[in-house]
């Protein structure tokens, strides 16, 4: 732990000595006195309680425990001096950043609105443009450079070749259904009830499709007689809400709609079609300051969705029937 006697001054006089090897030299270079400097740096070797350099005919050189701070002082400077910059380019932008994010519905819904009114708080300039669509289709313009970060569910491996993936929270799927649903009255229901009414799905190719798929088969559903293939949130909302259809979805998609009770969710155990959401950028490109601090808000809410998820997880645990998929 960085001792909090040693100030900025410290190393910044400490590092023109260094250089100038002379205090005299270091003194006009800094705009100080002479005494002010040989008062700091004698102010430093007693923090460090070490003999920073060595005085003679031809100045001061450093001594071995000067050329071991050297470097560590160098670097923490120029740290901060890039911290500096980036904040004063972050600030400076004047809108003309634009940052371009794909984001898979469900992020579209629960954590984009709450991360953007966080970015736009935090008094940087720049312009933030949603990108909702395919999992595959935000990777390929990501991979082109027409997105500058994906936030979504994690890709298969082969899709992942040369972008990087940083977790921020797991997420299952839900069966969504109206008010007043058949379903909803019956206290322990059969998975492979949910067969009998017309069921929304995400479409092939999706990224929770093979979660979907898998779910489906292992409750003993081989086949859906009625099914319709969207990842329109407008169309589902609308679409259940009118109908006895059962909306199979990401939870986050749905879940202000179950909270406000505009839609209900079945007591179906889906604990296995837990997947994980995060940040997928480029291997081969660094974020730029600006788009640094929209990451942060989008960690920062992603942090509160954990914290809330929890709580809801355990009640919906505590108010799932124990019934394993493709049980009588």
């Amino acid at each position: 732990m960085i001792d909090r006697r040693i100030k900025f001054r410290h190393l910044t006089c400490f590092l023109e000595v260094a250089r100038l090897r002379s205090v005299v030299a270091a003194a006009d270079s800094l705009a100080i006195t002479q005494p002010a400097v040989s008062k700091t740096l004698r102010e430093l070797e007693e923090v460090l309680d070490a003999r920073l350099f060595d005085r003679g005919r031809r100045g001061l050189t450093l001594t071995p425990f000067g050329r071991l701070f050297l470097n560590h002082a160098g670097t923490a400077v120029t740290a901060l001096s890039d911290g500096v910059d980036a904040i004063a380019r972050a600030r400076s932008g004047g809108g003309t950043e634009l940052l371009r994010i794909g984001a898979l519905p469900t992020v579209a819904a629960q954590v984009m609105p709450a991360a953007v009114r966080r970015f736009d708080t935090g008094g940087a300039r720049a312009t933030v443009r949603v990108v909702d669509g395919p999992n595959t289709l935000l990777l390929a313009q990501l991979r082109i450079g027409e997105l500058d970060l994906v936030v979504g569910r994690l890709a298969e491996p082969e899709a992942m070749t040369g972008l990087s993936f940083e977790h921020l929270y797991s997420e299952r799927v839900t069966f969504a259904v109206r008010p007043g649903h058949p379903l909803l009255d019956r206290p322990v229901p059969d998975p492979r009830a949910v067969a009998g009414y017309p069921m929304i799905v995400p479409p092939p190719g999706s990224i929770i499709r093979p979660v979907v798929d898998r779910f489906l088969i292992a409750a003993g559903i081989r086949r859906i007689d009625t099914a319709i293939e969207t990842v329109s949130g407008t169309f589902g909302r609308s679409y259940v809400r009118q109908s006895d259809a059962v909306w199979i979805i990401s939870r986050g998609v749905v879940a202000r709609d179950i909270a406000e009770g505009q839609l209900r969710e079945l007591r179906l155990d889906t604990g296995d079609t837990s997947g994980p959401v995060g940040l997928t950028t480029r291997a081969d490109q660094p974020p730029t300051p600006v788009l640094r601090l929209l990451i942060d808000a989008i960690r920062d809410v992603a942090a509160d969705l954990r914290a809330a998820d929890a709580e809801e997880e355990l009640v919906h645990l505590l108010n799932t029937p124990a019934i394993a998929a493709g049980s009588a």
